[in-house]
């Protein structure tokens, strides 16, 4: 099975720079995309057309042109949830989950602290709820969750960790939870195959020729319960596709 996760910063405006050529002919069983930056209402038959094969599933938030997932799957899934059941959390479009026969699959766009850490104490709470989340989950049935999870756990995941050693993404406080939802009995799939690749980053600020450079960050992730670590194949990032300042990443199972 392959699963196939993309942050398009904005599913409109991406869809003519690569992202249709992309989506075409990688094929994926399953494509899920974070920061949709839309409403239902806004799908138009341009759009429509590129995913006719595909059964579609948008989880939009409240506010217009922010945050929003969408999943779209060739395999129609048992059922489908939107959220995690915690008002405070769901209204920004953040979490999909698709139920098939062997797991559960959680798109996730996870809030980014922002400047000055002004919404670290929020992603606190967000880390604890999502955690419980996927550990509930897990109880059933084996959870893959992916999308941008706006951290880079260890030093090894971006380029320059020490002079972004308290900036969001890179605090403490944010590997740390990244650690905690790991002991609880996950697996991050890329590291689990690749524990010792450098240079490997799924984001680059669009400042200071970041992607030339390759001076970025991976914090887009597959992350799969410990009972399918022996079903994984392959682990992608695909920096070379453009069009958005996230490349997609992706995931072969074997299920």
């Amino acid at each position: 099975m392959k699963l196939i996760s993309w942050n398009v910063n904005g599913l409109r405006a991406v869809i003519n720079k690569g992202f249709k050529d992309f989506f075409n002919n990688i094929d994926a069983d399953v494509f899920c995309i974070q920061e949709t930056k839309m409403q239902e209402e806004q799908i138009d038959n341009n759009i429509n057309e590129i995913f006719k094969e595909y059964n579609t599933y948008w989880n939009s938030a409240e506010k217009k042109g922010y945050s929003g997932t969408a999943v779209f799957s060739k395999v129609k899934p048992l059922n489908v949830t939107y959220g995690i059941g915690v008002p405070e959390h769901d209204k920004e479009g953040r979490i999909i989950t698709l139920e098939f026969d062997n797991f559960y699959l959680v798109n996730c766009y996870t809030p980014n602290s922002k400047r000055e850490l002004e919404r670290l104490d929020y992603r606190m709470i967000w880390e604890d709820e999502i955690r419980k989340y996927l550990i509930q989950l897990n109880t059933i049935k084996p959870v893959v969750m992916c999308g941008d999870l706006n951290v880079a756990h260890e030093e090894i995941d971006l380029k320059n960790p020490k002079t972004n050693r308290k900036n969001a993404g890179f605090t403490d406080e944010e590997r740390n939870k990244m650690t905690e939802l790991l002991n609880a009995g996950f697996t991050d799939t890329f590291r689990y195959l690749y524990p010792d690749k450098t240079d490997c980053y799924s984001w680059w600020s669009y400042m200071f020729h970041a992607r030339e450079k390759n001076a970025g960050w991976r914090i887009d992730y597959f992350i799969v319960s410990n009972s399918l670590k022996d079903k994984i194949q392959e682990s992608y990032i695909f920096s070379d596709v453009m069009g958005s300042d996230h490349c997609p990443v992706g995931l072969d199972l074997k299920l």
